[in-house]
């Protein structure tokens, strides 16, 4: 007997809204629509302009609210989550909605720049808005100076930016931060193809994503990705009992562990002790073992150094850990569901 096709939600989401009706914090909102574990949510994002950014005469400043940047798509409650969980979801689509992508210079936002935690004396570098052509057959993404006639072809390499949980302890945070929570960690890594674990705080997760970018060097060093609006497709289930105290990500070659707080290196030090701690629950290695077969295998990209906090991911190759099951199997599961799904709607 073939195993049932599981539930899907279709979520329509509307582009043309008004910014100030959509949802931009990780708690403190009610979910608005509910899945159960084993599903499938497709859906789309909106950029993290919500879509005021429209020509590269726009500045963010000039027809942006503040109030209103990066909106989330949810949140969706899960239906038996509850604290002590750990919220499973793969990607298994992610794909620009338009063929054009959006990155911009904010005043006093960046790695490069003064900010709010650096304090200078200098004013702000220039507002300047750059648009990016999408050729989703090609799977390019042409760059094009405002300043001279160079222009390159780059790899699309679509993800998410944002990817949460409601906080623990009843907190509401801006989806412009990152934590433990998942939130706005800006990592490459989260791309199609990628699980995502999340602990859960909340009954229900409230679980929520956005922030799509078309593509992104590590560390997101002006502050903005090639920003775009995102139609995605992801399966979400749950690891009963299981705590994961940081977010985790898994690929078909990979393990993956992220930190978020500043300074940049007590990110570091939050992801490479996660990373530690999980070789210990895989493999019964002993805390000191674990900790350096990590210092010998594992590879640290840079994920964001521009938001309110900083956020590193640590990569360990499965090869290194022969024999061993991540989170009882869930990406390989949630893999096969999310790519039958993608075959039979074809």
């Amino acid at each position: 007997m073939a195993n049932p096709e599981p539930p899907v939600l279709r979520h329509e989401v509307d582009h043309e809204v008004d910014p100030a009706k959509l949802t931009y914090t990780f708690g403190g909102a009610e979910a608005i629509a509910t899945l159960v574990a084993g599903s499938i949510l497709d859906t789309s994002t909106l950029d993290c302009f919500a879509g005021r950014v429209r020509s590269p005469e726009d500045k963010v400043t000039e027809v942006c609210d503040p109030r209103f940047l990066n909106p989330q798509t949810g949140p969706f409650y899960i239906e038996g989550a509850e604290p002590g969980d750990t919220l499973a979801v793969h990607f298994a689509r992610i794909e620009p909605r338009r063929a054009f992508g959006i990155s911009t210079t904010v005043p006093f936002f960046g790695a490069l720049t003064a900010t709010g935690f650096t304090a200078m004396l200098h004013g702000p570098l220039p507002e300047m808005t750059w648009f990016y052509g999408i050729d989703r057959e090609q799977r390019l993404v042409r760059y094009e100076a405002r300043d001279s006639d160079y222009r390159v072809e780059l790899p699309l390499d679509p993800m998410h930016g944002t990817v949460g949980v409601a906080p623990a302890l009843g907190e509401v945070r801006s989806s412009l931060a990152p934590g433990d929570w998942g939130g706005n960690m800006d990592t490459p890594e989260m791309r199609a193809g990628v699980t995502c674990y999340l602990g859960v705080n909340v009954p229900g997760a409230l679980f929520s994503f956005g922030d799509g970018h078309a593509r992104q060097g590590e560390g997101e060093t002006c502050g903005v990705a090639v920003e775009a609006a995102m139609d995605s497709v992801v399966v979400v289930d749950l690891v009963k009992g299981s705590p994961t105290p940081w977010p985790r990500l898994e690929s078909d070659d990979e393990l993956m562990t992220a930190g978020s707080a500043r300074p940049l290196e007590d990110a570091f030090r939050i992801a490479h002790a996660q990373m530690v701690h999980w070789v210990v629950e895989l493999t019964g290695l002993s805390l000191m073992d674990a900790y350096q077969l990590v210092t010998q295998t594992v590879r640290t990209p840079v994920a964001n150094v521009v938001d309110t906090n900083y956020t590193v991911v640590a990569k360990l190759a499965k090869a290194y850990l022969p024999g061993t099951t991540a989170m009882r199997g869930a990406h390989r599961r949630l893999r096969a569901l999310g790519d039958d799904y993608l075959a039979r709607r074809r």
